[in-house]
């Protein structure tokens, strides 16, 4: 299986650190790129600015609780976008509300993650979704 771009959206830069680590290491040198906020996320993906020769993304991770636009408004655009829809998106956040998930999916959300507080938890997460993610599931070719 060929590596796929992430697009990591995570303002706290810890979290960010740990989640590209987890994601390039092993066998698959997957590319993550990390932008800090709703508004470098959407920047990113409609290639604006810096970003104007920004790679398509394969996979998306997204945290809700972001500055400038949150994570579920930018969720919202990537999905109305014919062009990015199919894009699988998974939301990170601390919180374990059944709301909070029930929004993300009802806008078209792929998962919902909630980041565990020990640093080890959240490193076996995104392990997980690592396994999934990019070793199971077959994502749309975005050349297609």
């Amino acid at each position: 299986m060929e590596p796929i771009e992430i697009l990591l959206v995570e303002d706290n830069p810890d979290h960010a650190e740990l989640t590209r680590r987890s994601l390039e290491g092993g066998s698959m040198a997957n590319k993550v790129t990390w932008v800090k906020d709703g508004q470098e996320a959407l920047d990113y993906l409609f290639k604006k600015g810096s970003f104007i020769d920004a790679p398509r993304p394969g996979l998306i991770l997204l945290d809700i609780n972001l500055p400038k636009i949150n994570g579920v408004e930018v969720l919202k655009k990537v999905k109305e976008t014919e062009a990015l829809r199919v894009i699988p998106v998974i939301m990170l956040t601390t919180s374990d509300r059944d709301e909070e998930a029930l929004k993300c999916y009802s806008f078209g959300a792929n998962s919902f993650i909630t980041k565990p507080v020990k640093f080890s938890e959240f490193s076996e997460k995104v392990k997980s979704l690592k396994l999934y993610w990019l070793l199971v599931n077959r994502p749309p070719n975005p050349d297609a």
